[in-house]
């Protein structure tokens, strides 16, 4: 189905990497199981704003994270044995990574120690987790994605309760990415990379799910990658390989294309904090983080509580 236009928007660059942190060559382990193209050196990912406002965001092919000042300088507050591929902040000041390479991690954001939290799924180890989003109520949804996709759609998709119960709720996803919930958490939005869309999760009332759909299908590029929800119930995809990230409304039409001034790989998004009318925008190929000024706040997360 055709809709009309997305009106453009543009950005502007609001922080790089700068050269001497950009380490991993391609030889990395992270990189070199990754398909031929991909960006070596850094790979930025998990934009996220604590309670004060800071923006943080993880490199994961240096196993780093970093603390940006409002200036745009990137402070290296950890430096660890892992790939930290997504990061979000818990209402109570605790930053939890999803690290591809180890599982779960938990980050003192003071003294920038880095600890294992979830390793594996009742004696499994994950496939490589990839992001994850706290519902309201503290359960925690992690995605599990590893090299999954339309060869292999065995990607996972996770809810830690909040009393500790870990219960696997997809297993046949083609590479599940970033994941937001809609405004009143009746369902879950997840980027399915690899399938070019963005799934539909829904509730039922016992907490399992049923009919899960496609919400928005994508074309061209590598497929969507990092997910946000602004307070209409609108949609914020990250669209990896086409350089742009796009928003739509609650109904999944189209609104505004949001074009990176920057390379093609824009990888993750995050309102900032406290006005959350400005986008973040990781790009990696330039180790860049851009922002867009929208009319439509983002909606107030978990985070933040």
């Amino acid at each position: 189905m055709l809709f009309d236009p997305p009106k453009t928007i543009q950005t502007t660059v609001f922080a790089r990497l700068p050269e001497e942190l950009k380490n991993a060559g391609p030889d990395s382990g992270w990189v070199a199981k990754q398909p031929l193209g991909t960006p070596t050196g850094s790979l930025l990912e998990g934009p996220s704003f604590d309670r004060e406002g800071n923006l943080w965001c993880v490199d994961i092919q240096n196993g780093r994270i970093f603390k940006v000042t409002g200036d745009g300088v990137f402070h290296v507050v950890a430096q660890y044995d892992g790939w930290p591929n997504g990061l979000k902040f818990h209402r109570d000041g605790r930053a939890f990574i999803a690290d591809y390479k180890n599982g779960i991690m938990l980050l003192d954001p003071v003294n920038g120690k880095v600890t294992p939290f979830l390793l594996d799924a009742k004696g499994a180890r994950f496939k490589g987790v990839n992001d994850l989003f706290f519902a309201s109520n503290g359960d925690l949804y992690f995605t599990d994605q590893g090299l999954t996709g339309l060869h292999d759609p065995t990607g996972r998709l996770f809810r830690l309760s909040a009393q500790g119960a870990l219960t696997c709720l997809l297993d046949n996803i083609p590479s599940p990415n970033g994941l937001v919930m809609n405004r009143d958490e009746s369902l879950l939005y997840v980027a399915v990379t690899r399938g070019n869309c963005v799934w539909r999760v829904p509730f039922v009332r016992d907490g399992g799910i049923a009919k899960v759909g496609i919400h928005i299908q994508l074309s061209g590029g590598g497929g969507p990658d990092g997910l946000a929800l602004d307070e209409e119930g609108g949609l914020v995809v990250a669209h990896v390989g086409i350089g742009s990230v796009w928003t739509f409304n609650s109904l999944g039409e189209p609104v505004h294309r949001i074009k990176s001034c920057m390379g093609t790989h824009t990888t993750n998004v995050a309102y900032g904090w406290p006005d959350r009318t400005t986008l973040y925008i990781t790009e990696s190929s330039s180790a860049t983080i851009l922002k867009a000024q929208l009319a439509v706040a983002g909606k107030l997360m978990y985070s933040h509580t």
